[in-house]
């Protein structure tokens, strides 16, 4: 079945009913209009040579725009091409070297790439968003006498999209995700983020709002610059808050961390939300206590999952007990709660850095840690991601049991005896030294959950162990009761630095090679 099939359905469940919502004065984007929209401009895509199987570089900033864009795509049956919205010209021209599109749609902003890159220049078919843009066909939702076009035929492993990981727990790589892929992939998101026909969703992350449109879900994009989401300005996003009442809310750890500090500036509850959901980079209790705080009827919930595998696991706030608190403290890492439906996890031993032969379903069990035992975490399931394009990078992230795959998401971890998943941060940061072996998020767990402390990371510098700290503003952090806290860990040094650099598409993952960087620059 075509993905976009999903939309033709809600588009005659629920007509006019909002789909997207932008800014706070603008009219909503009802399901039949974007439907129509997205068929339309499938039409046009293909009087103009694009034809089914074609990949589309995709340049269009977060808006209702976008995705009439991607619904048009997958109505076509061609592959859209996203590289990381945070990412630079150098990421665009990778882009375009591992997959050469046919056409390229972007933004009249976009195009001025052409006048920069190379390989955007030579993509043979150059179509705009808004204005008219000199060497692009303007695509217009709904053109007089247009030619609309039913959802191709589709199989389940019919490409669908392109879209590029971060490379934090390895080299980048192109995650292909069939049409098949996505339909699993909104039955796991709908059934873990309880998704409602009729809710009124803040959403930030691009695959939550296709889970969204799928579902039924109204959702409200926030005004603000969404490739910064430490930088956000919270007034504008409040305005829409207070003008459409959104029930729930999904973004990333930064982008709430904004909202909540300016809610709290303005002294304003966030009171019409029944459910908040963050996740895309690590969520510790502080954060969900304050959005908590801000939101009191709303149930807070952090989501654990990949590029490859969205969601893994997830836990309500109110699920995380004193006791839970206090393991964190002392060192047994981050609690992610169980495991999402539809997925199978298993704690291995960790073997990061050295590929993993077949197993059989006997050899596959024998391997399996038992609770309270750190290893790699590893996931299987529909909706997890089986291949990369051109197979790029499955050696290190892949490994078959029998007949299926299972991915190797990078991170260490272990379950406790409720099957609960604890995250130990990535396998590569562990550190090894004639002390022993540590995982330098289980630090940085324990110590942002010290006043005082806005990021913390730990690394390991020729044998030393090496705590540094951002500090939150206000009163900077008691250090001597910091180094009693974490005195299970053998600290020989803490250091302050304004701003320890994170990554560029969450701003809120630590770049720990950027840190060395920044160190060895300090001396």
């Amino acid at each position: 079945m075509n993905a976009s099939g999903l939309l033709v359905q809600q588009a005659a469940e629920r007509p006019d009913a909002p789909a997207i919502i932008e800014g706070v004065q603008s009219t909503p984007l009802t399901f039949r209009a974007l439907d129509a929209a997205a068929s339309n401009i499938a039409g046009q895509l293909r009087r103009r040579g694009l034809n089914p199987g074609d990949s589309v570089l995709v340049l269009v900033p977060m808006s209702a725009s976008l995705y009439v864009v991607l619904a048009a795509l997958l109505r076509l049956g061609a592959v859209a091409m996203f590289p990381d919205p945070s990412s630079g010209l150098d990421d665009v021209e990778r882009s375009c070297r591992i997959n050469p599109p046919a056409a390229f749609i972007g933004s009249p902003r976009a195009h001025l790439l052409r006048v920069f890159s190379r390989g955007v220049r030579r993509i043979p078919l150059k179509f705009s968003t808004g204005s008219l843009v000199p060497g692009a066909v303007s695509l217009r939702p709904m053109v007089p006498g247009g030619t609309s076009i039913p959802p191709a035929p589709c199989r389940d492993d019919t490409p669908a999209l392109i879209t590029f990981t971060s490379g934090s727990t390895g080299t980048p790589k192109a995650a292909l995700r069939t049409h098949g892929f996505l339909l699993a992939q909104q039955r796991a998101l709908a059934e873990t983020l309880e998704l409602t026909p009729g809710d009124v969703d803040l959403a930030t992350l691009p695959i939550f709002v296709l889970a969204n449109l799928a579902a039924g879900v109204t959702t409200i994009l926030p005004n603000a610059n969404l490739r910064r989401p430490d930088a956000v300005e919270p007034g504008p996003i409040l305005a829409q808050i207070r003008r459409f009442a959104p029930n729930r809310a999904a973004g990333s750890p930064a982008f709430f961390e904004r909202l909540i500090e300016g809610a709290r500036a303005a002294d304003v509850r966030l009171d019409s939300f029944e459910r908040i959901y963050t996740g895309g980079a690590p969520v510790f209790p502080g954060l969900l206590d304050r959005i908590a705080g801000c939101a009191p009827r709303a149930l807070v919930v952090a989501v654990y999952g990949s590029t490859e595998a969205e969601p893994i696991a997830h836990i309500d706030r109110s699920q995380i007990s004193t006791a839970d608190r206090d393991a964190m403290v002392r060192g047994r890492g981050l609690l992610a709660g169980g495991a999402s439906p539809l997925v199978k996890l298993a704690v291995l031993p960790d073997r990061w850095g050295h590929p993993r032969p077949p197993l059989t379903a006997g050899e596959f069990e024998a391997s399996r840690l038992p609770p309270e035992s750190p290893g790699e975490i590893v996931v299987s399931g529909p909706h997890v991601l089986e291949h990369y394009l051109h197979g790029t990078g499955e050696e290190e992230t892949k490994f078959r049991v029998g007949g299926e795959i299972w991915h190797r998401t990078g991170d260490a971890g272990w379950l406790d005896t409720r099957q609960r998943l604890w995250l130990l941060g990535r396998c590569a940061a562990r550190v090894t030294d004639s002390r022993g072996e540590l995982y330098p998020f289980s630090v940085e767990c324990a110590a942002v959950e010290t006043l005082g402390v806005r990021r913390a990371a730990m690394i390991g510098r020729q044998g030393r162990r090496v705590l540094i700290l951002e500090p939150q503003k206000g009163p900077p952090p008691d250090v001597a009761l910091l180094a009693k806290t974490l005195g299970w860990v053998g600290l020989d040094e803490i250091r302050f630095v304004h701003r320890i650099p994170v990554d560029r598409r969450h701003n809120a993952k630590v770049d720990y090679r950027a840190l060395e960087r920044l160190l060895d620059a300090k001396g």
